[in-house]
């Protein structure tokens, strides 16, 4: 086996939430279609206080987020409101232009509440960057499950394992969570041609070696290789195409094209984007 690359993540808050974000990083720009990875950490959020990702914009890509534990209210300019839960996925593709936030729900900001979950960005397609915006919502018992020898699987978005996930992903894309209970074995196929692997907790061995929990295994390309869980483990796999050429990052906004990151600067600058409804807090451009 070729020796895979190791992404030891850094550790940020983002409006007080804790995350661990091992994507993007000077070693790796992008697996698959995934420029950007956040694990929000377990955090514990006593009543009267919660997450507040205030109204904030994107271009160029869509964002996944997926819950393990708590509830995020999702709310964006398309006029979208929804209640994320463990196990759902929250798709929005912002093509030309989107804004959203993403919150505690009123009732768990109340009683206080606990998070933990993943949020991750896919690059666009060039022939989708400057789409019309999206949002869709697919819950838990919409997505394909395998369920086999003490190995789940769950296919979050795109395929794999002869799982199909119905979000509508813009390019080949493998996102599985996958849950190992002790001495039990996972072959993972060359089928896609970037794929990395997040352990979430647990202990678990690749072809014979370690896997560090909480840092992103890039594997490599063209090879199978075996999982082993000496212990009950958890973990997700994401990966797909190469993308169709290199993208810019600044802030929020992804593309192929620079002069696409300086137009959304200035727009989201000068207050000329669409508007989260009920919404007038937001997060300035930052300099």
């Amino acid at each position: 086996m070729s020796s895979p690359l190791i992404i030891r993540p850094r550790a940020e808050s983002v409006e007080g939430q804790s995350i661990l974000r091992p994507l993007p990083s000077a070693k790796c720009r992008s697996v698959g279609p995934f420029v950007f990875f956040d694990h929000m950490l377990e955090t514990d959020y006593a009543p009267g206080h919660g997450m507040d990702i205030r109204q904030h914009p994107h271009i160029g890509l869509s964002t996944l987020t997926y819950l393990f534990e708590g509830a995020i209210l999702h709310k964006d300019s398309l006029g979208s409101e929804q209640r994320v839960l463990p196990g759902d996925v929250s798709w929005m593709t912002a093509g030309k232009g989107v804004a959203h936030v993403e919150r505690t729900p009123a009732d768990a900001l109340a009683h206080g509440s606990r998070l933990h979950g993943l949020q991750v960005w896919l690059a666009s397609p060039k022939a989708h960057e400057q789409g019309e915006p999206s949002y869709s919502h697919h819950p838990a018992a919409s997505l394909p499950i395998s369920d086999n020898l003490g190995v789940r699987i769950c296919m979050i978005a795109g395929s794999g394992f002869c799982l199909e996930s119905p979000v509508p992903v813009l390019s080949p894309t493998l996102y599985a969570h996958v849950l190992m209970q002790p001495a039990t074995t996972l072959v993972v196929p060359d089928e896609h041609v970037q794929r990395a692997l997040y352990l979430l907790d647990g202990e678990l061995f690749m072809d014979g070696e370690p896997v560090e929990a909480c840092s992103l295994v890039v594997l490599p390309e063209g090879e199978a290789l075996t999982l082993d869980a000496e212990e009950e483990c958890q973990l997700v796999l994401i990966g797909g195409d190469p993308l169709d050429g290199p993208r810019r990052m600044n802030w929020n906004f992804v593309a192929s094209d620079g002069e696409l990151i300086e137009q959304a600067r200035a727009k989201w600058a000068a207050g000329d984007w669409p508007t989260v409804p009920g919404e007038i807090s937001r997060i300035e451009l930052p300099r």
